[in-house]
């Protein structure tokens, strides 16, 4: 991305930030119905990648059917961004309100047990909102970390924005956001992570809808060594404005195997999990890059990525 490219790309960030909040709910909605669907007719690159990750998710699909659910992942998407952009002028009540959790009594238990929890979602629906909800129905703050961003004055945006709905955010950047996350723990606290992706040599290579992705090792590792719990936690829309989600059972750490392989079993856990979410909810599924190994160049594929991610942690803490 040019410079140039880099200024238009902060500046629609900063008008979303600055307009779209200040307009009323349904014009929002309909604002960004109508650009996710003209996104979509355009048939760009992103819309083709939704609809090819899925037609992994879906395997049975018609053509007609992938069209329709990337046609309905587009209007998730945008749906994702207008409540992003609107959160930071939303009433507590309304934050109360936009979000109803099944089973949160698995959260509610782990964060009363003072052993440190760990929030591990995918890219599913609006997890900005769940983040929001847990700062302001639980009156629980959290910390996660956040990828630079190019400008930095784009990255200066994100953080400012998840820090006014209540977050701690580390930059995702060497070991120190591992070593601040596992004090955070320790000292009986929340972190959250989105953890569906992760493509770089650290990655633990999973099983995810019968083909090999990677995802981050961290959650496990930082569960294996602070004694946290690792919650799993799926999210979806339907036709109203609220938000559904669901906690699920903790993951376990494996009582016997080396630290990369109980970071293999406990991520290949995650996987499972988020492809129970997933496949109920394709459509929240916001993935518009590529993901399953098959789909990448080979000069990315891993080395050892299981005893890199633990190698990884261990020096950061």
């Amino acid at each position: 991305m040019s410079k140039a490219q880099e200024k238009v790309t902060d500046a629609l960030y900063g008008l979303g930030w600055a307009a779209v909040k200040k307009l009323p709910e349904p014009v929002a909605v309909r604002l960004g119905r109508t650009i996710a669907d003209t996104v979509w007719k355009r048939r760009g690159k992103g819309v083709q990648r939704l609809e090819a990750n899925y037609a992994r998710v879906v395997p049975d699909a018609s053509p007609e059917r992938l069209a329709a659910l990337s046609k309905a992942g587009m209007r998730s998407y945008m749906r994702y961004w207008m409540e992003s952009f609107r959160l930071p002028a939303w009433s507590e009540d309304r934050i109360r309100n936009g979000f109803v959790a099944k089973d949160v009594h698995h959260l509610t238990d782990a964060l009363a047990s003072d052993k440190g929890v760990i929030i591990a979602l995918p890219h599913l629906a609006n997890w900005d909102l769940a983040g929001a909800w847990v700062t302001t129905k639980l009156e629980t703050p959290f910390t996660t970390v956040q990828e630079r961003l190019k400008p930095e004055s784009l990255y200066d945006r994100f953080v400012a924005y998840r820090r006014s709905l209540g977050m701690e955010v580390l930059p995702h950047t060497g070991g120190s956001a591992f070593g601040t996350l596992a004090r955070r723990l320790r000292a009986g606290g929340l972190v959250c992570l989105v953890a569906d992706r992760d493509l770089s040599a650290s990655g633990v290579e999973v099983k995810f809808f019968g083909e090999t992705t990677r995802i981050p090792a961290g959650p496990a590792i930082l569960a294996q060594q602070t004694g946290a719990l690792l919650l799993p936690v799926t999210l979806w829309y339907d036709e109203t404005s609220v938000m559904k989600g669901r906690v699920h059972a903790p993951v376990d750490v494996p009582e016997t195997g080396t630290r990369a392989e109980k970071t293999s079993v406990m991520a290949q856990a995650l996987a499972d999990a988020f492809a129970t979410g997933i496949a109920d909810h394709p459509e929240d599924w916001h993935m518009l890059q590529r993901l399953w190994l098959d789909d990448l160049d080979p000069a990315m594929a891993p080395r050892d990525p299981a005893a890199e991610g633990a190698a990884t942690a261990e020096g950061a803490e």
